[in-house]
């Protein structure tokens, strides 16, 4: 049996690492309810470039963490994914932004993993290109959104 994990995104470490975010206390929540409930939590070597652009590796709670790193395999479904994407981009509304670089190498990484069930980011934008990939194909990970507090989520009770 494999256990539970979680793919947290650059975005999800950007309001966790900063408790002056809005976000902070969901993020914190989030963090000890993996911890609480044994959810392998997970980050990419994307994420991790992505927050050394503004950030330091050692500030990243990496003890904790479970990194995975960009293979063959997550290569070769970030295409499909980008596929779909670049085929109904004129659907997606985005924000200026590069469509392919991030999202779907991450959603990828997600939906190759065997382990991961979530994806958990506080990026609307990502969250669109998530749902568009779901009307054109099965990613097996559920979109966590962190502006959804975690018992929201997991339908439990907060004593906190």
């Amino acid at each position: 049996m494999t256990h539970k994990s979680v793919l947290l995104d650059t975005s999800f470490f950007l309001r966790f690492l900063n408790d002056e975010s809005p976000l902070y206390k969901n993020a914190d929540n989030y963090f000890r309810y993996f911890i609480e409930h044994k959810i392998t939590m997970m980050i990419s070597t994307i994420s991790i470039a992505e927050y050394c652009v503004g950030g330091d590796i050692h500030e990243l709670p990496l003890k904790n963490l479970q990194i995975v790193p960009f293979n063959l395999d997550h290569s070769k479904r970030t295409g499909e994914f980008a596929k779909i994407v670049f085929q109904n981009k004129g659907k997606l509304k985005l924000n200026e932004r590069n469509i392919i670089p991030n999202d779907t190498k991450l959603f990828a990484q997600a939906d190759c993993e065997k382990s991961v069930e979530f994806y958990l980011s506080s990026d609307k934008e990502s969250f669109k290109i998530y749902n568009l990939l779901k009307q054109h194909t099965n990613p097996k990970f559920q979109f966590i959104d962190l502006n959804t507090p975690y018992n929201q989520t997991f339908g439990v009770l907060d004593f906190g």
